[in-house]
């Protein structure tokens, strides 16, 4: 198919089936949001601004989700259509118009510059259309609440109100979790993911009309959701890749195979359990459940998940709300111990990989900056007076010396 049109595959399927826009075509879009989305039947448009890759689903009928590991099976996802969203406006404009779902996995810096071609799209829906559902799968907390916002500024210069925007869209925050690393070369539009998934949903703004969508989990709270995954399995993979890296070990499943290694992430994770635990309530046994059962998942050999792509973008890793500086900050606050997270984030201050922008910059702030003190603020927005001030300073200073 060329031109955004679709394929002979998406003629193929009930043309009263709902369509689900999906920006963001790379591994994540192909082999998690958009493999659930076609199993739930939606006619499915992948939007992009990557012009080789929206070209090659341009021109493709199908293409295979491989889960490796215990359990894995194959996949195959047909029937889809491929707009370049920074060519081919109108085409998606019109599937927008006409979609019951918009979905996103381009990373929560991206949102902004997709919210205006979604403001388009409700601006372009038909009157009576049913509500468009809006969700962003990303790694982040409330992430939709920041395409929400973005999408609301968005509207206005295109004559939309609050009003207008609330008529014409639900906006639902989520919770992703799926481990889809670096694809073999050669590998073309298939994806390697590993078996285990988890797509939690907030329901509260649906009602009784929430999209059917058999392969996500729809919850009352998403924060226990969001945090429970976050200090779990973002951070202990984070730690993973940044201990690995100082140990010389590049693949995750080696890193874990480590037992010296293995039990400095154990540490983190064992910190990050005290917190959820005291936060929300959970069973000490029910976290330490899902604790091995991520560690699990970190070890799959199948999996060729490398310390450069894992911890690539530490600068936005260390951020104030992000996987290590959010938990340590709160057991802190709390007068609980974070002794193993600031390990990880020395671990991470240290992390080096040309390849990656972040880590790059992280390296030159670390070399150019006056003062220590000036630096703490800057990465990790904790102020002096924080009772996590004093650590992260000493581990900075330890890690520029």
């Amino acid at each position: 198919m060329t031109d955004g049109q679709p394929s002979e595959g998406w003629a193929a399927i009930d043309q009263a089936a709902p369509t689900a826009v999906h920006f963001g075509a790379g591994n994540i879009g192909r082999g998690f949001v958009g493999l659930l989305l076609h199993e739930a039947g939606y006619r499915l448009v992948f939007a992009d601004v990557a012009a080789p890759l929206i070209e090659a689903l341009q021109g493709a009928e199908s293409y295979v989700v491989h889960e490796v590991g215990d359990g894995g099976q194959d996949h195959v996802v047909s029937g889809f259509a491929a707009v370049n969203s920074a060519t081919q406006e109108s085409e998606l404009i019109a599937h927008l118009a006409a979609a019951e779902i918009v979905t996103t996995a381009v990373g929560p810096n991206i949102l902004k510059f997709v919210a205006p071609a979604i403001a388009l799209g409700l601006a372009a829906r038909p009157a009576g259309a049913p509500r468009i559902a809006v969700m962003a799968c990303e790694n982040a907390i409330n992430a939709t609440d920041i395409l929400e916002q973005e999408v609301r500024a968005a509207a206005a210069k295109s004559g939309l109100d609050d009003a207008d925007v609330d008529a014409r869209a639900i906006f639902a925050n989520t919770a992703v979790d799926r481990i889809v690393p670096n694809q073999e070369a050669g590998a073309g539009l298939d994806v390697r993911v590993e078996p285990y998934y988890e797509w939690a949903i907030e329901s509260g703004a649906f009602g009784d009309a929430a999209p059917q969508i058999p392969g996500a989990t729809w919850v009352d709270s998403l924060a226990p959701y969001i945090e429970r995954k976050l200090f779990t399995v973002n951070t202990g993979h984070a730690a993973a890749a940044y201990f690995g890296r100082l140990a010389g070990i590049e693949k995750i499943s080696d890193v874990l195979a480590d037992a010296a290694v293995r039990s400095k992430v154990e540490a983190v994770l064992a910190e990050t359990k005290s917190l959820l635990v005291a936060k929300y309530g959970f069973a000490p046994e029910q976290q330490e459940a899902y604790v091995q059962k991520i560690l699990r998942r970190f070890a799959n050999e199948e999996l060729p998940d490398t310390a450069g792509r894992v911890g690539r973008a530490p600068l936005r890793k260390l951020s104030r709300h992000e996987r290590f500086v959010g938990p340590a900050a709160e057991l802190a606050e709390r007068g609980m111990s974070s002794a193993a997270i600031l390990t990880a984030i020395g671990a991470a201050l240290r992390f080096v990989e040309p390849d990656d922008a972040e880590a790059m910059k992280l390296g030159e702030l670390l070399a150019s900056a006056a003062s220590d003190a000036d630096l703490v603020q800057e990465l990790t927005g904790i102020e002096p007076g924080h009772p996590l001030y004093a650590p992260l300073l000493g581990e900075l200073t330890s890690a520029r010396s």
